[in-house]
């Protein structure tokens, strides 16, 4: 699927959001889920440790799209619920 940029407003951590559109004339619904990592230790190997088992061990239905800019403590994370075409 090519993707396309849509600035949304801002939404709280861990909620989920749904972009209704039409491809083809045909009505699709993409749902996006962000959810915040708190990171678990405090060097890089742990943290890499942490999101690769957060990434492995999430719910099938759902697809990694992106991974935000880390903070100190924190990292986003954005999955895209699969769809059939």
């Amino acid at each position: 699927m090519r993707e396309i940029v849509i600035l949304v407003p801002e939404v709280d951590i861990d909620q989920n959001v749904e972009i209704d559109v039409r491809i083809n004339g045909r009505k699709k619904t993409l749902k996006y889920r962000i959810e915040l990592l708190r990171w678990e230790g405090n060097n890089s190997e742990e943290r890499v440790t942490t999101l690769r088992h957060k990434i492995v061990d999430y719910d099938k239905d759902w697809e990694l799209v992106e991974i935000g800019a880390p903070t100190k403590n924190e990292i986003p994370i954005v999955f895209r619920k699969s769809i059939d075409d």
